[in-house]
């Protein structure tokens, strides 16, 4: 990557296009000619192009996105946010005024079903607390996308949404008000008014024969909407910077830039992440592997068996005492330890349940 950062004002840009067609530098010859070349050349701003767009809020918590957003926002492990999730579903925290019973709707559940009880409060403390606004018209739909999803429960949203967080702050225990208070923002944001983004970019035109053009691109929030309340976190916090909001300083079209310095970066392909107990949830429910009560059970166990240990940085690595056992499984059971066996077994258990198809030793053992 070549970047150029100018002065007053300060800006930094990265070389995007070479006569109109978007270019990749593939080594460090192609990279000194086209250095020579814009040391050669000014810098113009040539275009200042203005998109408008929309955001929507996240759906609201299943236990997967739960279990994920915690590790993310709060760093608890999935086994951790199950036991909180249990103590708020139960009531089993400090006396609240004006409150018995528990705190929230059933913590297992891959339901993104919102009812209208709670849809009608969400709508209630919004225009209260943000506006009206920030309130729709009529309440917000989801519907799942995972596999063989059991949505005999709604989704996990607070009892009473009118139970502001501050409000039991001081009753219950910090990691109880703090996973209550993740639930509470997310329930409130997927009833919310879309966000307004407006994203800029400035094309910037150099080279000596004016063949390459930077971009620096950025982004201001319009109409905030529901990421008043609450923004979803993200696996890769490179990416989660990129999307934030950069407001570029205000330059006018034809204006000359002042180059301060030109650099050059090689990058190289980096082998995919280690999985986090939070990317390690979504890829089981991606594949269809168990249920929403089998996900913290499962990573819990691997870890207690010390099949897998967790580095310092939270990131899940096998230990050799896993890669042994792996081995003897793959090589032994190859059917059973498949991707596809677990969630062909739920997709048949879910078919008997439904009268589909006959309840039969051949089909309980998964031949």
């Amino acid at each position: 990557k070549i970047k150029a950062f100018f002065i007053n004002p300060e800006l930094k840009a990265e070389l995007a296009k070479e006569n109109g067609k978007t270019l990749k530098i593939s080594n460090e010859k192609q990279a000194l000619e086209i250095e020579a070349s814009l040391k050669q050349g000014s810098y113009k701003l040539v275009d200042i192009e203005e998109k408008e767009s929309t955001r929507n809020p996240a759906a609201p918590f299943t236990t997967s996105t739960l279990q994920q957003e915690a590790s993310r926002k709060l760093g608890f492990s999935v086994k951790q946010t199950m036991i909180i999730a249990q103590q708020l579903y139960e009531g089993n925290v400090g006396n609240i005024p004006n409150h018995t019973g528990g705190l929230i709707t059933y913590m297992r559940t891959d339901s993104l079903n919102l009812s209208t009880v709670a849809t009608t409060a969400a709508k209630a403390v919004i225009e209260e607390e943000y506006g009206k606004e920030y309130a729709l018209n009529k309440p917000r739909v989801y519907t799942t996308k995972s596999k063989g999803a059991q949505e005999a429960h709604e989704a996990i949203r607070p009892v009473n949404l009118a139970l502001r967080p501050s409000q039991i702050k001081e009753f219950v225990e910090p990691a109880q008000y703090r996973l209550y208070s993740l639930i509470w923002k997310r329930t409130l944001a997927t009833q919310m008014a879309q966000a307004k983004i407006a994203n800029t970019t400035y094309k910037i035109e150099a080279g000596k024969n004016k063949e390459f053009e930077f971009q620096v691109k950025g982004q201001r929030i319009i109409f905030a909407g529901f990421m008043k309340a609450y923004t979803e976190g993200s696996d890769n916090p490179e990416a989660a910077l990129d999307s934030s909001e950069k407001i570029l300083p205000n330059i006018k079209e034809g204006t000359i830039l002042e180059l301060e310095k030109l650099e050059s970066e090689q990058n190289f392909t980096k082998p995919p992440a280690r999985y986090t107990e939070a990317s390690l949830v979504k890829k089981l429910e991606s594949e269809g592997i168990g249920r929403p009560s089998t996900y913290a059970p499962t990573i819990s166990t691997i870890q207690a068996r010390e099949y897998v240990s967790k580095t310092e940085d939270n990131k899940l690595i096998p230990t050799q005492t896993g890669e042994i056992v792996n081995s003897f499984l793959v090589d032994h059971f190859s059917n059973i330890v498949d991707l596809g066996f677990t969630a062909k077994i739920e997709e048949e258990f879910d078919e008997i349940a439904e009268g589909k198809i006959a309840r039969s030793e051949e089909r309980r053992v998964g031949k």
